[in-house]
């Protein structure tokens, strides 16, 4: 038995990740309310054995969510555009319990591990596509996920998902995760392509900049999220201030 950190969730699984005396070649997030689908991990493992294994990969995709009898309900939100860098800075794509990693991601957690997180699955998002890893989102759900009345963004559709997502970031949520982002990727600087240091350069510049050149630093960096109402949203929260 063990005994994290209990100062929250994200922080509790990404203990438990970057714990060096785990050793193995492959690694999934796992909730107990959740349901694994028989073939998330043959298909999560099946495409991770085609990938060097000095290169980090993480499978995630799709989930069915189901209500508190089990009763399927609907689908999260199908994202159609690859998975980037660029899109990790702002929104993550897929939940950590789809999510299945190889040793190398498991070597990132252990390099950053002492950090602060914001949330584990799009900490993990970040980290892997900050060093040139590969993502695979499986558009197939690979897990039920279960509905209660207090997860509303969980499912992360709807009117009031959105509004509730709203909410936080007009009270500053959003700057405040993106703040923990940014310095939980500058630990890996070092193991990050130019290109995508420049990207998080921009996108910290834009939240110490003033209107307009905000915007700009933005658009330069391409930070982007999957569909254009969620980019209205971004831009929404750029232009308040609230990145």
């Amino acid at each position: 038995m063990r005994t994290g950190p209990r100062s929250g969730l994200a922080r509790n699984f990404m203990a438990l990740a970057a714990d060096k005396s785990l050793k193995a070649n492959f690694f999934a997030f796992s909730d107990q309310d959740d349901v694994w689908l028989p073939h998330k991990l043959a298909e999560a493992v099946g495409w991770m054995a085609s990938v060097p294994s000095n290169v980090p990969a993480l499978y995630l995709s799709r989930t069915e969510l189901i209500d508190d009898a089990g009763a399927l309900i609907g689908r999260s939100q199908l994202f159609r555009r690859p998975p980037s860098f660029r899109n990790a800075l702002a929104q993550s794509i897929g939940g950590a319990n789809t999510m299945v990693f190889n040793s190398a991601v498991k070597r990132l957690f252990e390099t950053v591990g002492h950090k602060e997180f914001s949330f584990h699955d799009w900490n993990t998002y970040q980290i892997v596509t900050a060093v040139g890893g590969t993502v695979r989102y499986d558009p197939h759900p690979s897990i039920r996920y279960r509905q209660h009345g207090a997860n509303v963004l969980g499912s992360n559709r709807g009117l009031r998902s959105r509004l509730a997502r709203l909410r936080m970031v007009w009270d500053g949520k959003f700057a405040d995760w993106n703040e923990i982002n940014i310095d939980l990727l500058r630990t890996l600087g070092h193991m990050m392509p130019s290109e995508n240091l420049q990207i998080l350069d921009r996108f910290a510049e834009a939240r110490r900049s003033p209107l307009g050149p905000r915007l700009w630093n933005i658009y330069r960096a391409g930070v982007c999220r999957q569909t254009v109402q969620g980019n209205f949203d971004l831009y929404l929260a750029a232009i308040l201030g609230r990145i």
